[in-house]
Order: C-alpha cells, then sequence, then structure tokens
C-alpha cells in the first residue's frame, strides 16, 4: 500500500479549485471590460483635444485663420517641413479608428470656404469632429464632438453631439 499523500491530488480538489478559479475570474472580468471601456473613453478625448490643438496651430501658421477641411490635411506636414500637425495614429486616414472610436472631422455649422492655406489647399471657417465608439457598449458607452469652441462635448449612446452644442450633450469632463 502507498502513503495517502504520495498520491497527489482528488479530482474533487481539482474541482474545487477549478470552481474557486471561475468565480473569481466571474467577477474579475465585468471589472477589466469597464476598466477598458473608460480607457478608450479617455483615449477618444485626448485624441480629440489633439485635433483642437493641430486645428489652432493650422490655423496660425498656414491656414490665414480659417482651419483644415480634414483630418488628411493636419496628418500631411507642411512643404519644406516633415512633422505633421497630428501623430500618424490620426493623420493618416480620413476616418481613423483608434482605441475603439472612429474619428470624423468636416465642415462645422455655418462653415464656409476660407482663404487659401501656404500649401495652396482650400480652407474652411468651421470644423467639427466625432468620435464615435466602434461597438458601443464594448469600446465605449459615450460618444464626443469637438468644433472651433474647442470644447469637448459628450452624449451617451453610439451618436456623436450635433452642434450647436447643449443639452442633452453635456462638457466632457
Amino acid at each position: 500500500m502507498r502513503d495517502r499523500n504520495s498520491q497527489g491530488f482528488t479530482l474533487i480538489e481539482l474541482l474545487i479549485v477549478v470552481a474557486i478559479i471561475s468565480v473569481i475570474a466571474a467577477i474579475a472580468v465585468p471589472g477589466l471590460l469597464r476598466s477598458r471601456m473608460t480607457a478608450n473613453e479617455m483615449s477618444a478625448i485626448v485624441s480629440l483635444k489633439a485635433l483642437s490643438t493641430a486645428q489652432v496651430a493650422y490655423s496660425s501658421t498656414c491656414g490665414g485663420g480659417a482651419f483644415a477641411p480634414t483630418i488628411l490635411v493636419l496628418g500631411t506636414p507642411l512643404p519644406g517641413m516633415t512633422e505633421a500637425f497630428i501623430s500618424a495614429d490620426l493623420g493618416m486616414s480620413a476616418t481613423p479608428l483608434k482605441a475603439g472610436y472612429n474619428f470624423t472631422m468636416g465642415p462645422g455649422a455655418g462653415s464656409a470656404a476660407g482663404p487659401t492655406d501656404c500649401s495652396g489647399g482650400a480652407t474652411i471657417t468651421a470644423y467639427y469632429a466625432t468620435a464615435v465608439p466602434q461597438t458601443l457598449n464594448t469600446t465605449g458607452t459615450r460618444s464626443f464632438a469637438v468644433d472651433a469652441g474647442n470644447t469637448t462635448w459628450q452624449l451617451l449612446g453610439g451618436a456623436a453631439p450635433t452642434q450647436p452644442f447643449g443639452p442633452p450633450a453635456q462638457p466632457a469632463q
């Protein structure tokens, strides 16, 4: 006969350990998913602030007081320059996807054609940029928008706040 201590774990003991690990995972996973959504939402807010900052820089250096009509314009270096107004993760596509959010930018409410910019391109007098979750309630629960007023607005759901901004949208915190 062998000693009980040399036989290892019983099947019941292993099943209890697996059950305990399953309960811990069931408690932890929703918290991790909420944390990821919060991180995606914060990334979207920061990216919209970067677009606003890029628009201000474009307007004052090249746009003659007007704004870039697309994200691609902000992502393209000016003639004789090596750096664009925004980073490549946003500026390489007209509708970039970053951290679970789809970004768009175009003319804002009341926009008109502006003066020609320093590289001969068209400008606009007002812009409107949005960040919408790629999969609502998975990559984010809020949508965001910003315009030439440089305040980022938020709205629960899969539709971005519309101009003019106001209730039910609120400034993003």
